[in-house]
C-alpha cells in the first residue's frame, strides 16, 4: 500500500460521501416514523445493504446503463418512492404497524439502488477496477452516511417542513435520472434543449402539489371522523 493507493482511497470516500446527500435524505425520510430503537436498525441494517448491494452495482453499472430506457424507468421508481414519503409527511408519529421497520429498510435499499445507477460509475473509475479499493472505501463512508441520515432525521423531527423538502430533493434526482437517461436526453435534445431544466422541477411541482393534495384530504377525514 502506497501513497498512490490512500490517494485513490480517499477519493472514492470523498466521492461517495458527496453522491451520497440525497441518499442520506432518503434514509431519514424511510426512518423517521420508527421508535428510537427500531430507528437506529432500520438506518444500520438499510445502509449496510444498500452500500452492499452498491459494490455490486458498481462493477456491473457499465453494462445496466446500456440498457435502452433504464434510468427513466428508475426516475419513474424514484417519483413514487417521493409520493410515498410526502403523502405521508402530516401522519401522526407515533403510530407504527408491525411491518414499518421492514418497510423502512427496504425503502432505504431498493431508493439507493435507484438512485445509485449513474453515480457508481464515479467510484468505478476512481478505483481503477480494485475491488479492495471500492469495498474499503464504501466500509469507511458506512458511520459517515449513518451519521448524516440521523442528524437530517433528528432536524426533520424538530422542522417537519425538511420532510416535504426531503421528498422535492428526491423529485428533482428523479427528473434528472430521466433526463441524463441516453434516450431521454436524446428527446430533449431533439425537442426542446431547455427540457433538461424544467422537468426536474416540474417533478418537485407535482410531487409538493399531490402530496399537499393527499394531506388536506387525509385532515378532512380525521375533522369528519
Amino acid at each position: 500500500m502506497d501513497a498512490h493507493f490512500f490517494g485513490i482511497l480517499l477519493e472514492i470516500v470523498l466521492i461517495n460521501i458527496v453522491l451520497s446527500g440525497d441518499n442520506a435524505v432518503v434514509i431519514a425520510l424511510a426512518s423517521r416514523k420508527l421508535s428510537e430503537d427500531k430507528r437506529k436498525k432500520a438506518i444500520f441494517i438499510g445502509t449496510i445493504g444498500a452500500l452492499g448491494l452498491r459494490v455490486v452495482l458498481t462493477f456491473a453499472a457499465v453494462y445496466l446503463l446500456e440498457i435502452p430506457f433504464v434510468e427513466i424507468i428508475g426516475g419513474l421508481l424514484l417519483l413514487y418512492i417521493a409520493f410515498d414519503l410526502i403523502k405521508s409527511a402530516n401522519d401522526d408519529p407515533d403510530l407504527h404497524s408491525s411491518t414499518s421497520l421492514f418497510g423502512a429498510i427496504r425503502t432505504i435499499i431498493f431508493a439507493d439502488l435507484v438512485m445509485s445507477l449513474d453515480n457508481v460509475l464515479a467510484i468505478a473509475g476512481a478505483a481503477e477496477g480494485s475491488i479492495v479499493l471500492i469495498v474499503i472505501g464504501l466500509a469507511i463512508s458506512v458511520p459517515l452516511i449513518i451519521f448524516g441520515s440521523q442528524l437530517i432525521m433528528n432536524l426533520m423531527d424538530k422542522y417537519p417542513l425538511l420532510v416535504w423538502i426531503g421528498s422535492a430533493i428526491i423529485a428533482y434526482t428523479a427528473g434528472k435520472m430521466m433526463v441524463d437517461d441516453k434516450y431521454g436526453h436524446l428527446f430533449v435534445e431533439r425537442t426542446w434543449p431547455v427540457l433538461e431544466y424544467i422537468i426536474p422541477i416540474a417533478f418537485v411541482l407535482l410531487i409538493v402539489g399531490l402530496g399537499n393534495l393527499v394531506n388536506k384530504r387525509k385532515q378532512k377525514e380525521v375533522i369528519a371522523s
